[in-house]
């Protein structure tokens, strides 16, 4: 097998939506994000524009939310393929919370999804599995 060189992204990614909700009790989540993926110098560089805030929340609780966001970016982006060099700058530009549901964790997962879309965006889906007809 053949791992393919590239370069993640190939070109500007913009408006990347990624949304986590997982509701199924006590705690639920919920967490939006909308991402551009710039091709940049090699290595992660994440950024929060200044239309990514949320009237009424605290500064400091918001910025933990993009914090944990950019975790989850970079966590998804060390998992890909070692034949993929990842030269980026994301940029986070706007959230959505839930005023009970929205939280860290939430954001880390949204921040891990939005790879996995900026993924499918410059690539494609990933190749399914072929079943065995014998």
């Amino acid at each position: 097998m053949t791992t393919e060189l590239r370069t993640f992204p190939p070109r500007p990614l913009r408006d990347i939506t990624s949304t986590y909700v997982r509701q199924g009790g006590c705690p639920s989540y919920f967490a939006q994000g909308v991402a551009d993926f710039e091709p940049w110098e090699q290595g992660v560089e994440f950024e929060v524009a200044g239309t990514s805030t949320v009237p009424g929340w605290p500064a400091g609780w918001v910025s933990e939310l993009h914090e944990a966001f950019g975790s989850g970016v970079r966590e998804e982006l060390a998992a890909l393929d070692p034949g993929t060099t990842v030269a980026v700058v994301v940029v986070l530009r706007s959230i959505k919370v839930h005023e009970v549901d929205s939280n860290a964790l939430a954001f880390r997962h949204a921040g891990r999804l939005a790879v996995r879309n900026a993924l499918v965006e410059a690539y494609g889906p990933p190749p399914r599995p072929r079943r065995d007809r014998t």
